[in-house]
Protein backbone atom coordinates (compact mmCIF):
# COMPACT_ATOMS: atom_id res chain seq x y z
CA UNK A 1 0.00 0.00 0.00
CA UNK A 2 1.60 3.62 -0.90
CA UNK A 3 1.79 6.77 1.58
CA UNK A 4 -1.52 8.19 -0.76
CA UNK A 5 -3.80 5.11 -0.43
CA UNK A 6 -3.01 4.90 3.79
CA UNK A 7 -3.57 8.43 3.36
CA UNK A 8 -7.18 8.31 1.81
CA UNK A 9 -8.01 5.43 3.94
CA UNK A 10 -7.85 7.31 7.40
CA UNK A 11 -4.52 5.42 8.19
CA UNK A 12 -1.26 6.71 9.56
CA UNK A 13 0.91 7.87 6.79
CA UNK A 14 4.16 10.02 5.89
CA UNK A 15 4.41 12.12 3.27
CA UNK A 16 7.74 11.81 2.02
CA UNK A 17 8.34 8.14 2.57
CA UNK A 18 7.49 7.48 -1.28
CA UNK A 19 6.77 9.39 -4.35
CA UNK A 20 2.59 8.99 -4.18
CA UNK A 21 1.93 12.25 -2.51
CA UNK A 22 4.32 14.65 -3.25
CA UNK A 23 3.53 14.71 -7.47
CA UNK A 24 -0.04 14.84 -6.76
CA UNK A 25 0.20 17.46 -4.02
CA UNK A 26 2.66 19.89 -5.98
CA UNK A 27 0.40 19.48 -9.22
CA UNK A 28 -2.75 20.99 -7.15
CA UNK A 29 -0.84 23.70 -6.05
CA UNK A 30 0.51 24.97 -9.11
CA UNK A 31 -2.98 24.38 -10.54
CA UNK A 32 -4.33 26.63 -7.57
CA UNK A 33 -1.97 29.14 -7.94
CA UNK A 34 -2.66 29.29 -12.23
CA UNK A 35 -6.17 29.39 -11.45
CA UNK A 36 -5.89 32.44 -8.94
CA UNK A 37 -3.66 34.24 -11.37
CA UNK A 38 -6.62 33.70 -14.44
CA UNK A 39 -8.68 36.88 -14.73
CA UNK A 40 -12.52 36.39 -13.42
CA UNK A 41 -14.09 36.74 -17.24
CA UNK A 42 -12.03 33.98 -18.89
CA UNK A 43 -14.89 31.41 -18.14
CA UNK A 44 -13.10 28.83 -20.39
CA UNK A 45 -10.20 28.74 -18.89
CA UNK A 46 -10.47 29.21 -15.19
CA UNK A 47 -13.12 25.77 -16.03
CA UNK A 48 -10.68 23.83 -17.45
CA UNK A 49 -8.17 24.73 -14.89
CA UNK A 50 -10.71 23.36 -12.29
CA UNK A 51 -11.55 20.76 -14.34
CA UNK A 52 -7.82 19.66 -13.95
CA UNK A 53 -7.97 20.00 -10.67
CA UNK A 54 -10.91 18.96 -9.24
CA UNK A 55 -11.85 15.97 -11.76
CA UNK A 56 -14.94 14.80 -9.63
CA UNK A 57 -17.27 18.00 -9.98
CA UNK A 58 -20.84 18.35 -10.72
CA UNK A 59 -22.35 20.96 -13.75
CA UNK A 60 -22.08 24.36 -12.82
CA UNK A 61 -19.23 24.89 -10.55
CA UNK A 62 -18.21 27.97 -9.95
CA UNK A 63 -15.41 28.23 -7.24
CA UNK A 64 -14.56 32.93 -7.13
CA UNK A 65 -11.16 32.05 -5.81
CA UNK A 66 -8.70 32.34 -4.95
CA UNK A 67 -8.25 28.45 -3.76
CA UNK A 68 -6.14 26.57 -2.29
CA UNK A 69 -6.43 22.29 -2.32
CA UNK A 70 -3.98 20.04 -0.48
CA UNK A 71 -4.93 17.42 -3.79
CA UNK A 72 -7.69 18.44 -5.66
CA UNK A 73 -8.70 14.58 -6.70
CA UNK A 74 -9.97 13.73 -3.19
CA UNK A 75 -12.64 16.22 -3.27
CA UNK A 76 -16.02 15.60 -4.83
CA UNK A 77 -18.70 18.54 -5.86
CA UNK A 78 -22.26 17.72 -7.20
CA UNK A 79 -24.44 20.18 -8.88
CA UNK A 80 -24.40 23.90 -9.15
CA UNK A 81 -22.01 24.32 -5.85
CA UNK A 82 -20.28 27.68 -5.56
CA UNK A 83 -17.57 29.06 -2.88
CA UNK A 84 -17.11 32.79 -2.52
CA UNK A 85 -13.23 34.31 -1.84
CA UNK A 86 -10.72 32.41 -0.15
CA UNK A 87 -11.97 28.48 0.00
CA UNK A 88 -9.56 26.08 1.40
CA UNK A 89 -10.07 22.69 1.00
CA UNK A 90 -6.99 19.88 2.85
CA UNK A 91 -8.60 17.28 1.10
CA UNK A 92 -6.09 14.84 2.63
CA UNK A 93 -9.14 12.01 3.12
CA UNK A 94 -11.93 12.26 0.58
CA UNK A 95 -14.16 16.28 0.52
CA UNK A 96 -17.94 15.18 -0.53
CA UNK A 97 -20.18 18.08 -0.98
CA UNK A 98 -23.38 17.56 -2.47
CA UNK A 99 -25.54 19.84 -4.95
CA UNK A 100 -26.85 23.07 -4.42
CA UNK A 101 -24.26 23.94 -1.74
CA UNK A 102 -23.16 27.39 -1.22
CA UNK A 103 -19.97 28.55 0.86
CA UNK A 104 -19.15 32.24 2.17
CA UNK A 105 -15.76 33.69 2.00
CA UNK A 106 -12.93 32.26 3.84
CA UNK A 107 -14.71 28.34 4.82
CA UNK A 108 -12.00 25.71 5.05
CA UNK A 109 -12.65 22.05 4.70
CA UNK A 110 -9.65 20.26 6.70
CA UNK A 111 -9.12 16.76 6.85
CA UNK A 112 -5.83 16.39 8.40
CA UNK A 113 -5.37 15.00 11.88
CA UNK A 114 -2.01 14.97 13.76
CA UNK A 115 -0.88 13.18 16.86
CA UNK A 116 -1.50 14.82 20.08
CA UNK A 117 1.75 13.73 22.11
CA UNK A 118 4.73 15.89 20.62
CA UNK A 119 6.97 12.32 20.52
CA UNK A 120 4.35 11.25 18.34
CA UNK A 121 3.72 14.56 15.92
CA UNK A 122 7.43 16.33 15.45
CA UNK A 123 9.18 16.12 12.45
CA UNK A 124 11.87 13.54 12.42
CA UNK A 125 14.11 11.56 9.68
CA UNK A 126 12.24 8.75 8.13
CA UNK A 127 15.16 6.71 6.38
CA UNK A 128 14.67 8.55 3.09
CA UNK A 129 17.13 11.39 3.78
CA UNK A 130 14.33 13.68 4.25
CA UNK A 131 12.48 15.24 7.81
CA UNK A 132 9.61 14.21 7.59
CA UNK A 133 6.01 13.39 9.93
CA UNK A 134 3.14 10.87 10.59
CA UNK A 135 -0.35 12.19 10.22
CA UNK A 136 -3.72 10.67 9.28
CA UNK A 137 -7.03 12.24 8.01
CA UNK A 138 -10.50 11.84 8.66
CA UNK A 139 -13.20 12.65 5.65
CA UNK A 140 -16.16 15.13 5.43
CA UNK A 141 -19.21 15.21 4.12
CA UNK A 142 -21.58 18.23 3.40
CA UNK A 143 -25.04 17.10 1.92
CA UNK A 144 -26.92 18.85 -0.46
CA UNK A 145 -28.73 22.16 -0.14
CA UNK A 146 -26.34 23.49 2.62
CA UNK A 147 -25.64 27.19 3.86
CA UNK A 148 -22.08 27.38 5.06
CA UNK A 149 -21.41 31.14 5.83
CA UNK A 150 -18.32 32.72 5.77
CA UNK A 151 -15.22 32.06 7.81
CA UNK A 152 -16.62 28.49 9.00
CA UNK A 153 -14.23 25.84 9.59
CA UNK A 154 -15.35 22.06 9.22
CA UNK A 155 -12.82 19.80 11.15
CA UNK A 156 -12.34 15.94 9.89
CA UNK A 157 -14.82 13.30 10.56
CA UNK A 158 -17.47 15.64 10.22
CA UNK A 159 -20.83 14.83 8.36
CA UNK A 160 -23.18 17.57 7.37
CA UNK A 161 -27.27 16.57 6.50
CA UNK A 162 -28.99 18.23 3.74
CA UNK A 163 -30.50 21.31 4.19
CA UNK A 164 -28.26 22.90 6.75
CA UNK A 165 -27.23 26.33 7.30
CA UNK A 166 -23.89 27.17 9.08
CA UNK A 167 -23.49 30.13 11.22
CA UNK A 168 -20.48 32.43 10.01
CA UNK A 169 -17.25 31.93 11.91
CA UNK A 170 -18.48 28.59 13.45
CA UNK A 171 -16.00 25.58 13.91
CA UNK A 172 -17.82 22.30 13.20
CA UNK A 173 -16.24 20.08 15.21
CA UNK A 174 -19.03 17.20 15.23
CA UNK A 175 -21.94 16.12 12.99
CA UNK A 176 -25.01 18.36 12.07
CA UNK A 177 -28.34 16.58 11.42
CA UNK A 178 -29.98 17.30 8.09
CA UNK A 179 -32.38 20.65 7.95
CA UNK A 180 -30.67 22.05 11.05
CA UNK A 181 -29.41 26.06 11.75
CA UNK A 182 -26.16 25.55 13.45
CA UNK A 183 -23.69 28.11 15.04
CA UNK A 184 -20.76 28.36 17.60
CA UNK A 185 -17.25 27.34 18.49
CA UNK A 186 -17.90 24.55 18.78
CA UNK A 187 -20.83 24.65 16.47
CA UNK A 188 -24.06 23.25 18.13
CA UNK A 189 -27.24 23.26 16.47
CA UNK A 190 -30.14 26.12 17.33
CA UNK A 191 -32.87 24.80 15.81
CA UNK A 192 -35.02 23.12 13.20
CA UNK A 193 -35.78 25.11 9.82
CA UNK A 194 -38.62 25.26 8.59
CA UNK A 195 -41.50 27.00 6.30
CA UNK A 196 -41.75 29.49 8.80
CA UNK A 197 -38.04 30.65 7.53
CA UNK A 198 -39.32 31.82 4.51
CA UNK A 199 -37.95 34.84 2.61
CA UNK A 200 -40.88 35.83 1.52
CA UNK A 201 -42.98 36.22 5.41
CA UNK A 202 -40.33 38.94 5.92
CA UNK A 203 -42.46 42.05 4.52
CA UNK A 204 -39.96 44.06 5.50
CA UNK A 205 -37.81 42.69 2.36
CA UNK A 206 -40.91 43.55 -0.44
Amino acid sequence: MTEFEKMVSGRLYDPNLDSSCQPIALKARKLCQLYNSVPADDFDRRAAILKELVPSQGKNLYLQGPIQFDYGVNTTFGDNCYANFNLVILDCAPVRIGNDVFMGTGVSLLTPVHPFLPSERNQRGNGAGVLSDREYAKPIEIGSNCWIASNVTVIGGVKIGDGCVIGAGSVVTRDIPSGCLAAGNPCRVIRKIGPEDSVYLQKELF
